[in-house]
């Protein structure tokens, strides 16, 4: 809590445990409950340092702290597990555990399990996701918030998304493409370079072939989450998810 309250980030996460994949469900409760002693702990320290250095910096005094919801795959463990952050009344809550190696179904149960306990007007935040797919899946299940590593892990592997799926442009199809990644994106890599060009960048090993996609990748995420609240705010997400996931293409290259 020291090193996040120096660091002075926008949001602060308290300690917890993240379960492995499978898991026992005893196992599963103690880690739950020990997830819970640390949140307290967290949750007062992080007061006694704002007490102590309440002129810190203005990052730091303004800083929100998270709890952090686990319980694996039972939905009963994750119910209580996100009553009891509730009741330490947190600036906004986690699901955290999730995309570790569960099937898909297990990892949206996990999510629905917790949502009801979670008050309207905190934001809601699921760790470690996900595909496009997957986050609008779980906004429609009431998450507002996402990490994932996805858009630059697999840019190191020559993949693009786009809004119809994964381009793989390592792949020899598109040596003399020159259309952009992907047609009517206003990323500066879709702008200014083709398809053919990126995939002589990454087969001369040129770093700049992994940054490219790494931009468009990063541009292609925000997009499609500015979307998504354009959707909601217009009553229309609902179609838009479905559309979406219907259409979507994966094609993930082998990490060889």
């Amino acid at each position: 809590m020291e090193i996040q309250a120096a660091l002075g980030s926008d949001i602060a996460m308290v300690l917890d445990e993240c379960v492995p994949y499978p898991c026992e469900y005893d196992y599963a409760a103690k880690s739950a409950e020990l997830t819970a002693r640390w949140a307290k702990r967290c949750k007062a320290v992080a007061a006694s340092l704002r007490d102590a250095h309440p002129a810190h910096s203005a990052a730091a005094t303004k800083q929100l702290l998270f709890g952090i919801i686990q319980g694996g795959t039972f939905d009963g463990l994750r119910g209580a597990s996100a009553q009891a952050m509730v009741e330490l009344d947190f600036d906004g809550y986690a699901i955290g555990g999730v995309s570790v190696g569960e099937p898909e179904d297990e990892m949206m149960l996990a999510v629905e399990s917790a949502e009801p306990f979670l008050p309207t007007e905190r934001p809601r935040y699921a760790m470690g996701l996900g595909t496009p797919p997957q986050m609008l899946e779980m906004i429609a299940r009431g998450m507002d918030m996402f990490d994932c590593v996805l858009p630059t892990r697999l840019a190191r592997y020559g993949t693009a998304f786009t809004a119809a799926g994964t381009l793989n442009l390592k792949n020899a199809e598109f040596a003399l493409d020159k259309r952009p990644i992907e047609e009517n994106c206003a990323c500066e890599t879709c702008r200014q370079f083709s398809r053919g060009y990126i995939r002589h960048l990454i087969k001369a090993e040129e770093i700049l072939g992994l940054r490219l996609i790494t931009l468009h990748n990063l541009h292609s995420y925000l997009n499609l989450m500015s979307q998504a609240r354009t959707k909601i705010e217009n009553g229309t997400f609902d179609q838009f998810r479905k559309a979406f996931v219907a259409e979507y293409k994966t094609r993930y290259p082998s990490n060889d």
